[in-house]
């Protein structure tokens, strides 16, 4: 149970330009025409802005340094004629356009690339950290929610009913978005090295809920995502850990960075934080210290051209 009391307010995406042709292979696909992800406002790292086509999946995507801001859906019959920024706008819709405007200058760099497979785990085009974001989005229309129980999963790519769950299911179906089972990454992990596993003493693996511990998800990530320092920059798509129990060590509650930012002036949270609540976007960072925070790897594009 989680001590600390939030007001909050139920984003409304689906007044939001629709991200409909985007090739997400994604859950939920029933909102694809509600979601959209935007470019931040605030700086995710230093460098400068540029675009990213891929023409083989019709995905523009918009950089700032090496960090992904937002991706749009592009003709792929027209994307191999992208060149420069003023071409990538000639093919976008109006509202999309401006936006890229705002945040890529007319001579910004143009590269033709098709993400690696170890920047976009599912192969669809949307590098990870940015469906990961998708996917958590998808939760917030959808509001499982928030309901504690032991339940036996089918295995592999086993889930609780969807109309309800925890912080941990936040994470696992977002993830699933990109690409990842984490029931079954951490089940096999965990058979590989247990020793790094906080394993109740003489309690043996569970697949059907391993997966859904934050104490179990912390060696995980460690272990494939970036781990990722506090000074750095926050971007949307990232894991944060957090501690709501400032007695107890630890973290014991888990979300994913929003590209909003909510009125503390630090990046919402998408969370299903606890009894009576449902998976939204909240307002967390200002007070709910953050122990671990991890994103997505990156490798090595596939250039086009």
């Amino acid at each position: 149970m989680i001590q600390v009391l939030v007001l909050f307010t139920l984003t409304t995406l689906s007044a939001l330009p629709a991200l409909s042709a985007l090739p997400d292979k994604g859950i939920f696909p029933e909102y694809d025409d509600k979601v959209h992800i935007a470019a931040p406002g605030w700086a995710l790292s230093t460098g400068a802005a540029w675009l990213r086509v891929d023409a083989t999946h019709g995905v523009l995507t918009v950089y700032q340094g090496p960090a992904p801001m937002t991706a749009y859906p592009i003709a792929a019959d027209s994307a191999a004629a992208v060149h420069t920024v003023a071409d990538a706008l000639a093919r976008l819709p109006a509202d999309q356009a401006a936006e890229v405007r705002r945040r890529v200058p007319p001579d910004a760099r143009v590269r033709a690339e098709v993400p690696s497979p170890a920047e976009d785990r599912d192969g669809d085009g949307i590098v990870d950290s940015l469906d990961i974001l998708i996917g958590a989005k998808r939760l917030c229309l959808n509001q499982a929610a928030y309901k504690e129980n032991y339940r036996a999963l089918k295995y592999p790519m086993g889930d609780v009913p969807r109309g309800e769950g925890v912080c941990t299911d936040t994470i696992v179906r977002a993830l699933r978005n990109a690409g990842w089972d984490l029931q079954r990454e951490i089940h096999e992990d965990l058979a590989r090295a247990q020793r790094v596993y906080p394993l109740e003493q003489n309690k043996q693996p569970d697949a059907n809920i391993d997966h859904r511990r934050v104490r179990m998800m912390v060696p995980w990530f460690l272990r494939h995502f970036l781990a990722v320092e506090k000074d750095q920059p926050m971007r949307p798509g990232d894991i944060v850990f957090l501690d709501t129990f400032p007695s107890k060590p630890g973290p014991d509650h888990v979300g994913i960075l929003s590209d909003r930012l909510g009125p503390s002036g630090k990046p919402l949270v998408i969370n299903n934080w606890t009894n009576g609540y449902v998976e939204q976007e909240m307002d967390l960072l200002s007070f709910v210290p953050v122990t671990h925070r991890f994103r997505a790897p990156m490798g090595q594009p596939v250039l086009a051209r």
